[in-house]
């Protein structure tokens, strides 16, 4: 290095290399199409942007798989591909940033950028230890969270209630299919006999043999 650095001494660490130059002529050596050939999507300009899944404007492989159904799939809205509606925070993350005593809300929350909004629903999630006493206030709360926030001698609140989801009950069947099934039974009993007898009538009477 130059004992004295200044504009005229500076010089780069590696000897640049100039691009070269297409398009310039046919003595240029990559003159007249510039080594893109003749016609075709890969001569236009633009043509090495393509996404990665571009298959020149068939189906797409991805479209041709089959899909996951229900609530989980990517075309299901408004949640698509295994997306929640809430935003956790596990109370290991408590322990760590939270002082014994302190007040914890979504608000407070973002501002230790624990989440990233408050527009999302914060629920509380029981990962890890918590020996802090907290005043918790949160949409929502695992049953481990709860517990160990209470233990820990903290309260929680929740500012949304849980919905109650109701079981699903199977309905008796009505008392007439049961007075359908009854007659059927009837109806098949009666048909039965009505064979035997006709059965009975086809048979010749068997003779003595001394006829």
């Amino acid at each position: 290095m130059p004992s004295e650095l200044n504009l005229s001494s500076l010089k780069p660490a590696q000897k640049r290399t100039a691009r070269k130059r297409v398009g310039r002529g046919m003595g240029s050596g990559k003159g007249r199409y510039a080594g893109r050939g003749i016609k075709g999507q890969k001569s236009r300009s633009g043509s090495h942007k393509m996404k990665a899944r571009f298959e020149g404007g068939q189906t797409p492989l991805f479209m041709r798989l089959p899909k996951l159904p229900g609530n989980t799939s990517k075309d299901a809205m408004p949640i698509g591909p295994f997306r929640t509606r809430t935003q956790g925070v596990n109370v290991r993350d408590l322990e760590r940033v939270f002082d014994a005593g302190s007040e914890v809300t979504p608000e407070v929350l973002k501002e230790k950028r624990l989440i990233r909004t408050t527009r999302i629903d914060v629920k509380i999630l029981g990962q890890g230890d918590l020996t802090k006493k907290l005043t918790v206030s949160a949409h929502l709360a695992s049953q481990s969270a709860r517990e160990k926030i209470e233990a820990a001698g903290g309260t929680i609140t929740l500012l949304r209630e849980p919905k109650v989801r109701k079981r699903k009950r199977h309905r008796k069947p009505a008392p007439q299919v049961e007075a359908d099934v009854e007659t059927r039974e009837g109806e098949g009993e009666a048909s039965e006999a009505e064979a035997d007898a006709s059965e009975a009538e086809a048979e010749p009477e068997a003779q003595p043999e001394g006829e």
